[in-house]
């Protein structure tokens, strides 16, 4: 039987291995999206940005030195396989620099985790929903987390 991938694992594996060597670093994505939303989100990956500045092999090197496994490297991310499983990306965007200067603390498992702060989140949705090059799929998943975090939250009672 094929175990489900731990994004918990995952999240705080990559997060002690980048606190290791002082890289700021914050949680996005769709795991952001489930904190700040208060409602689990289906997601393929966990999702970290890195300040852009930072030596992307010190970055890998850390992460390679944690379990990770390098599964692909390409202009504004790398992107990992946990030992569970869970494929980990991450981000080196100038865009999110700023925003992760600004993230909040979250304890999770007994390690903090820096995540982008919701109107942060909300802004980064937007940009890729805008994207004209995103897939589409994949745009309309950004707008309908713009309404989840902006409180569109679904009643687990209400009918359809």
């Amino acid at each position: 039987m094929v175990e489900t991938p731990d994004k918990v694992a995952a999240l705080m594996d990559a997060t002690r291995a980048l606190a290791a060597i002082g890289a700021p670093h914050a949680l996005v994505g769709g795991v952001a999206v489930g904190v700040h939303s208060g409602v689990p989100r289906a997601t393929a990956d966990t999702d970290l940005a890195v300040l852009s500045t930072l030596d992307r092999s010190a970055v890998n090197r850390a992460l390679v030195a944690a379990g990770l496994r390098l599964t692909g490297e390409f202009s504004h991310s790398v992107n990992f396989r946990h030992a569970s499983g869970e494929p980990v990306q991450i981000v080196f965007d100038t865009g999110f620099d700023p925003m992760i200067q600004r993230a909040e603390r979250l304890r999770v498992a007994g390690v903090e985790v820096p995540i982008v702060r919701k109107d942060d989140l909300i802004a980064m949705k937007e940009r890729a929903a805008a994207d004209p090059a995103r897939r589409r799929s994949k745009a309309l998943r950004d707008r309908a987390d713009v309404e989840l975090l902006r409180g569109d939250v679904p009643d687990p009672d209400e009918g359809w």
